[in-house]
C-alpha cells in the first residue's frame, strides 16, 4: 500500500477524535486538503503523529483550516484561547490556493451591500422597476422583515384593528381647580384592545403600542370617535376607574386609536386570506400632524 493510503485512514481517524465543532472543521478540511497529503511525506507524518499528539493533532487542524480558507473562522474559535490572535502566514507560505482565499475576501469586500457603488447600483434597479409598467409588485419589500419584529400578540391586535376599526383611548389628567392652570398625565392611552383582540399577555399592551408604533403600523389621534358609547363602556372599565381613584379631582381626555394607511395594506397583504383582503374593512383616520402622540410603557 502506497504512504497516501496508509495516510489517509490515519487522517479519517484523527477527525473522529476531535469533539463537537472542531469533528466539523477537521471533516471539512481533510476533504479539501489532500493535495497538501499527496505532496508533502513530511505531511503524512504529521497526520500519523497527530494521533497521539495533541498538540501536533491542534496545530495540524489550525494550519489546514487557514491554509483551505474553509473554517478559518471556525477553527480559531475552537482552538485559540480567548483574545489570541488567528494564525498569521508568513510571505513563502502564501501558495496559489492562499492568494485565492486573499483574492476572493477582497473582492467580497468590495461588493458589499453596504459599499456606496454597491448603493447606487440598487437604487438604479429600483428607479428602473418603477419605470417597468409590465413589473408586478407583490405587497411592500418591508413587509417580511415587519412580520419578524412583530410578537403573536401583536399580529392579533393588527388583526383586530383591521376588522373592527379604530378604537377608543382615554388619557387620566389631574382636574378640578389645579387642573385649569396646569393638568398632569396620571395614565395615559388606556383602551380596551387587550380584552377585545385577545392577547395572552393584556400587561404589554402598551410596549406592543410602541413597537406598532415605530414599524409605522398604528398612529395615536387626539381626536376621540364620534360614538360616545364606545367611551362609556371604556371609562368604566377598572384600569381607568383605579387611576381616577388616585387623585381627588381627575378628568378624562378622549383619543383614539388607529390603523395607518401602510397598517391597513399590511394587514391585507398577511394577515388575512385572499378573499377576506378584499372585504371592505371599517374606515381609518389617516394620519395628521401633531396626532402620533406615543404611549408610554
Amino acid at each position: 500500500m502506497s504512504l497516501l493510503g496508509k495516510v489517509m485512514p490515519t487522517a479519517s481517524a484523527v477527525a473522529g477524535t476531535v469533539p463537537g465543532l472542531a469533528r466539523v472543521a477537521a471533516d471539512a478540511a481533510w476533504h479539501t486538503a489532500g493535495w497538501g497529503v499527496r505532496t508533502s511525506a513530511r505531511g503524512g507524518v504529521r497526520v500519523a503523529r497527530a494521533v497521539v499528539d495533541q498538540d501536533v493533532r491542534v496545530g495540524l487542524m489550525r494550519e489546514t483550516a487557514e491554509a483551505v480558507g474553509i473554517v478559518a473562522g471556525t477553527a480559531a474559535r475552537a482552538f485559540l484561547p480567548a483574545g489570541k490572535p488567528m494564525l498569521e502566514l508568513s510571505e513563502p507560505d502564501y501558495d496559489a490556493a492562499g492568494r485565492d482565499i486573499v483574492l476572493a475576501r477582497t473582492r467580497e469586500a468590495e461588493t458589499s451591500q453596504d459599499s456606496l457603488p454597491v448603493l447606487r447600483r440598487r437604487g438604479s434597479e429600483l428607479l428602473d422597476r418603477s419605470r417597468d409598467v409590465w413589473a408586478d409588485e407583490q405587497g411592500h419589500p418591508a413587509y417580511a422583515r415587519i412580520l419578524d419584529e412583530l410578537a403573536p400578540d401583536e399580529a392579533r391586535m393588527l388583526l383586530y384593528l383591521l376588522k373592527a376599526g379604530p378604537q377608543p383611548s382615554v388619557d387620566v389628567r389631574t382636574g378640578g381647580p389645579s387642573g385649569l392652570v396646569g393638568s398632569t398625565m396620571i395614565s395615559p392611552g388606556l383602551n380596551m384592545i387587550a380584552g377585545r383582540s385577545g392577547v395572552r399577555y393584556p400587561e404589554r399592551v402598551p410596549a406592543y403600542l410602541n413597537n406598532l408604533f415605530r414599524l409605522g403600523l398604528v398612529w395615536f389621534s387626539k381626536e376621540p370617535l364620534s360614538d360616545p358609547l364606545e367611551y362609556q363602556v371604556l371609562e368604566a372599565q377598572p384600569d381607568v376607574l383605579e387611576a381616577m381613584r388616585t387623585v381627588k379631582f381627575a378628568k378624562i381626555v378622549r383619543r383614539s386609536v388607529h390603523l395607518t394607511p401602510f397598517g391597513e395594506a399590511f394587514g391585507r397583504t398577511t394577515l388575512v386570506d385572499e378573499v377576506a383582503a378584499e372585504s371592505a374593512f371599517p374606515e381609518h383616520q389617516a394620519p395628521v400632524t401633531g396626532g402620533a402622540d406615543l404611549p408610554k410603557a
